[in-house]
């Protein structure tokens, strides 16, 4: 019981890493934060899938930097699915409201060594404060 006890503890304290998942693109969210992806940094496996469903019209992601080179940029107010195959941080934008600060983060396989990288990619407005703050906290 004791062993359980203590795996529990680890895995409850451990960060969440998610296998396929979902990111909200929201006009705002339920602390008032205007323009924002429902999760700003995500954390997933090599393999995983991540689609970002549109919640209102005039949102997209578009990928700015990544490990790979990878160039991607959805339609407008249209779900957008990406299966990450390489390590690293990926960070991207949705085009319409980048220089309002509506970034986000994707963190493939646990690898940041590209957050040097990332650090140096174009970000406009808002979105460079937050991009400083989100690659702060890998």
């Amino acid at each position: 019981m004791k062993k359980l006890l203590v795996s529990l503890a680890i895995f409850l304290s451990s960060p969440v890493i998610a296998a396929d998942m979902s990111i909200e693109m929201l006009n705002k969210d339920s602390n008032g934060n205007k323009m924002i992806f429902s999760e700003e940094i995500a954390k997933i496996e090599v393999g995983d899938t991540i689609t970002w469903l549109p919640s209102s019209k005039g949102h997209n992601v578009e990928m700015v930097a990544s490990p790979n080179g990878m160039k991607f940029r959805s339609k407008n107010s249209k779900k957008a699915s990406i299966s990450f195959d390489t390590p690293g941080v990926y960070y991207y934008w949705c085009t319409p409201h980048k220089g309002m600060g509506m970034i986000g983060l994707v963190v493939v396989g646990g690898d940041t060594s590209n957050k040097e990288a990332v650090a140096k990619a174009k970000a406009l407005g808002k979105s460079k404060k937050k991009l400083k703050k989100l690659l702060g906290s890998l």
